[in-house]
């Protein structure tokens, strides 16, 4: 790796960051056109995973570049797909090739087993140099939801907890408390706009009658699909996530004896009611929670499910990245607290997860924690 290959391929991974949230199915790449001229290297095409996921990324960039791309180097945070889908298309390898690319610089494999090394492999046998894990630790931060989505059949999930200075996610009973400066909500809200899906918990919807929608100037069309765990579909009708399912998608994630009185309802409200099993302990069962999500599509999960949820998450190890912010003021009294013992232990646990970073929002503060590979 060269000090231009890394300059080039973090330009990749920053454009490929720009497509987070609107592009599932398919993962959201970036891709650089860089051409060698007498006054140095020149970038001559950048491009990124479009909405919905297609054009690739790969094609954007060719077709912005043009006739300079050939003789030029493609800097590409994933391996170039080399597969046609029932979606059609011409395939990435093959655009490459036509447009005279001499040679492709990936961050990583694809661990897709329809790619998995046959785009580098089509590359190099039509004459095109090929270096490959130029950065590739972040490429796979980045791209994690598909290369779980892909090698276990579910999302990446992030964890996303508030809590007051003395530990609080919500009053006695369950009542509601602002927790989070002006700042802090609305640095979720633009997290929440690079996720595919909210998932949260009923306890949390009925208690907070929440629209879980991206409320940032421009940003509103990001909004993502809002997933809630309600294992007796208790979803009622009137709250404001089923008023407004026509507008912003609602799947509700029901357990397989959950009555089928309401979900008539819910159904003529534009709500889409999709059943799993339960688990040992008679909750829904997490696993195949995430697993229908994977199928699906969705790659990346923000759970704002609530302390309930996050323990879940937390004892059953499906939590990859947690994110823990801290307000500046106390409760002051009884309240729900908002870190149990599962996720306290989860985050403590030197071989499991590590302090990413440490960060302030306004006047509150985060940590983020990830999964140890």
């Amino acid at each position: 790796m060269t000090s231009a290959d890394e300059r080039f391929m973090r330009h990749a991974l920053a454009l490929g960051r720009r497509g987070a949230g609107s592009t599932w199915p398919n993962p959201s790449v970036g891709a650089v056109v860089v051409r060698e001229t007498p006054e140095g290297p020149l970038v001559v095409g950048t491009g990124w995973t479009q909405p919905g996921g297609r054009p690739h990324a790969e094609p954007v960039a060719l077709e912005e570049a043009g006739l300079a791309a050939v003789g030029a180097t493609l800097y590409v945070t994933l391996e170039p797909c080399s597969h046609r889908t029932i979606r059609g298309g011409t395939p990435c390898v093959e655009h490459t090739i036509l447009s005279g690319i001499a040679r492709v610089v990936s961050a990583m494999d694809d661990p897709n087993p329809q790619i998995a090394g046959l785009g580098h492999a089509l590359l190099r046998s039509s004459g095109v140099r090929v270096s490959t894990g130029v950065l590739g630790a972040d490429a796979a931060r980045d791209l994690r939801g598909h290369v779980l989505r892909v090698t276990q059949g579910r999302p990446a999930v992030t964890l996303k907890l508030a809590r007051t200075a003395d530990g609080y996610a919500g009053g006695a009973g369950g009542r509601r408390i602002a927790v989070s400066c002006p700042e802090a909500s609305r640095w979720v809200h633009l997290e929440r706009a690079r996720h595919d899906a909210i998932m949260l918990g009923i306890g949390s919807v009925l208690a907070d009658d929440p629209m879980l929608n991206v409320r940032l100037p421009g940003l509103n069309h990001l909004s993502p699909v809002r997933v809630v765990l309600d294992g007796r579909l208790q979803l009622d009708a009137g709250l404001a996530l089923v008023r407004t399912a026509g507008e912003i998608p609602v799947w509700v994630i029901a357990a397989e004896d959950a009555p089928k009185d309401g979900e008539t309802a819910l159904v003529a409200a534009g709500v889409e009611v999709m059943r799993v099993p339960r688990d040992r302990a008679g909750r829904i069962d997490l696993t195949e929670a995430l697993r229908l999500l994977a199928l699906r599509g969705i790659t990346r999960v923000y759970a704002e499910g609530g302390p309930s949820v996050a323990e879940a998450l937390a004892e059953q190890g499906l939590a990859d990245e947690i994110v823990l912010s801290v307000a500046p003021h106390m409760l002051g009294e009884e309240g729900i607290p908002a870190v149990r013992p599962g996720l306290a232990a989860a985050i403590a646990d030197a071989a499991r997860y590590r302090l990413a970073e440490a960060f302030a929002v306004g006047q509150d503060r985060f940590e983020r924690y990830e999964r140890i590979a």
